[in-house]
């Protein structure tokens, strides 16, 4: 059953008024409702007239519809509108087919967002939902999304995006990988943003006043709100963030043309998950040469070297030397 959201809101109206025992609803008790909850939800909305009452009553009687148990009770020489079983509602209704179908495939894809806090609802919608309208869950999984269940600091979503939805000032307890003990700081929060599996919040330490600071949700050992007044932030955070691979920006670096040259058996793999949004590709016999602008980080050293001996560095000359260091260190390894 496929409706739109204004024939779906006088179907919910006229189930209400078939379904109450303290009024009798005569057809025009019924027009009137439905065109005040459509003035109410669209005040442009020129309501419906009488045919389009009795069309709408009519598909609701229907199989196309929910075969509603409709009785036309006379009162004096005009007739109301009453279910003859008081405890039908459309609401009661199980789901066809196809609308199961589409529920499920839309829960199959949200539930892997599990963790985030937009999706939280997920969770405890999918038994009810399994329960009420008979949802049958697959014996194995169809879809999987990158995560990592175990990782630490995931509980702190919820708080630190409702804290920047409310624009509340947090205390922080934290604890990076350089220090022995942990410390607080007072934070207000501006940006969640997740890269490579693991979660960061960026916002304004207030302590040193230095405007964007970067916490990552596993090194994060509470937090708690204060009643400090919330600063707000004009970063464009999207902007912010094209430029970088990841989420570090070295102060010390600025925006630059980096080429690479990759081997032909990782060519494909390149050009079809692009390494920056900004990369630009050649492709011949002896590779594929990329160019990048970006602002050189450690993420992007880190993915570069994932590519081992099927990557070289053109340029500029100071990272390729960056790029070469790492590799060499690393080769005293082994």
């Amino acid at each position: 059953m496929s409706v739109n959201k204004n024939a779906l809101i006088r179907y919910q109206v006229l189930d209400r008024c078939f379904r109450n025992t303290g009024r009798m609803y005569f057809w025009e008790d019924l027009l009137e409702e439905c065109n005040k909850a459509l003035i109410d939800f669209n005040p442009n909305s020129e309501g419906i007239q009488r045919r389009q009452l009795f069309d709408d009553i009519r598909f609701m009687e229907s199989d196309a519809g929910w075969s509603i148990p409709l009785g036309r009770i006379r009162h004096g020489r005009k007739v109301f509108y009453r279910y003859e079983d008081l405890s039908f509602s459309i609401s009661n209704q199980p789901l066809n087919d196809s609308e199961a179908e589409q529920i499920k495939s839309a829960l199959q894809i949200f539930s892997r967002f599990s963790g985030t806090p937009q999706f939280e609802w997920v969770n405890e919608m999918i038994p009810m939902l399994e329960s009420k309208f008979g949802l049958i869950e697959r014996k194995s999984e169809i879809i999987s999304f990158e995560s990592n269940i175990d990782l630490k600091g995931l509980h702190f979503l919820t708080p630190l995006f409702n804290a920047i939805v409310n624009e509340r000032v947090l205390l922080v307890k934290y604890k990076d990988f350089k220090s022995s003990e942990p410390y607080e700081i007072t934070f207000h929060p501006y940006y969640l943003k997740q890269y490579n599996n693991r979660w960061f919040v960026f916002g304004l330490n207030s302590d040193n006043q230095v405007p964007i600071w970067n916490l990552a949700l596993d090194r994060i050992e509470s937090l708690s709100e204060t009643a400090q007044k919330y600063k707000q932030s004009d970063t464009d955070w999207e902007e912010y963030f094209f430029d970088l691979v990841g989420v570090t920006r070295p102060e010390s670096e600025n925006l630059q043309e980096i080429v690479l040259k990759f081997s032909p058996e990782v060519a494909p793999y390149v050009i079809t998950k692009p390494i920056h949004p900004s990369q630009k590709h050649k492709n011949d016999p002896t590779g594929l040469e990329v160019k990048i602008k970006v602002i050189p980080n450690f993420e992007l050293e880190r993915l570069i070297l994932s590519f081992g001996e099927q990557v070289k560095v053109i340029s500029p000359q100071d990272f390729k030397e960056r790029i070469s260091q790492r590799l060499k260190l690393a080769g005293r390894l082994y």
